[in-house]
């Protein structure tokens, strides 16, 4: 995908109020919102019609208001292979839905809270990394995985410093986005990325995709 044309986006909601304040919200950034729709299976149909670069999906739609949306997103990986990314949006923290999401699949996916739409800047980066490929985590999602209580293993050997970049690691953000937040160099983040994988034993990948996904899986245990 290039940036000669504005991102195609279609949003699934039955809220009609969120649905036509994110696509506005959107639109002003420009993007493209090209369909709306409040249910799931209007969601695949629209896709099908569409072929956006990136569905924005509410996990609970009608009609038993509980995973309608998770079902819609997992049909759209399997059936596009990546090809269209998808942003699923939620009320609540529901981690197991979120990394039932981002662990299965191979980029161009991410979770947030409907709370992070309010950051307008932000969530359209958000939809934009989503339809390059890349993967967006909900910081208070990544804070939930990384402070919970387990039994000590080697994420218990980080340093503070290492678990900040890690959960920084987990939302998706780059090398650079990561020297941007914490203020430091590129050399002193590729050394604590090195340091994370040497005590989580995982091997480093060229693709920050994968990366993200290693460590993701790791955390879920």
């Amino acid at each position: 995908m290039t940036d000669a044309r504005p991102i195609r986006v279609v949003l699934a909601d039955d809220s009609v109020l969120l649905r036509e304040g994110v696509a506005r919200l959107l639109t002003e950034a420009g993007f493209e919102v090209v369909g709306q729709c409040g249910t799931g299976e209007e969601l695949l149909t629209l896709v099908r019609d569409e072929r956006p670069d990136v569905a924005v999906v509410d996990i609970r739609m009608p009609p038993t208001q509980t995973h309608e949306g998770l079902v819609a997103a997992d049909a759209i990986r399997s059936e596009y292979d990546g090809r269209v990314g998808v942003l699923v949006l939620s009320q609540y923290v529901e981690t197991e839905f979120a990394l039932r999401l981002v662990t299965d699949g191979e980029g161009g996916v991410g979770y947030l809270l409907k709370d992070r739409v309010a950051d307008v800047g932000e969530f359209a980066d958000a939809v934009r990394r989503v339809a390059r490929g890349g993967s967006v985590i909900d910081p208070e999602v990544v804070a939930l995985l990384v402070n919970r209580r387990r039994a000590r293993g080697p994420l218990d050997e980080l340093t503070e410093r290492e678990r900040e970049v890690l959960a920084l690691m987990a939302e998706g953000r780059s090398n650079q986005a990561i020297c941007d937040r914490l203020f430091v160099t590129p050399k002193t983040v590729e050394a604590h990325i090195a340091s994370i994988f040497s005590k989580l034993e995982l091997l480093p990948a060229p693709d920050d995709h994968r990366r993200v996904l290693a460590v993701l899986a790791y955390l879920r245990k």
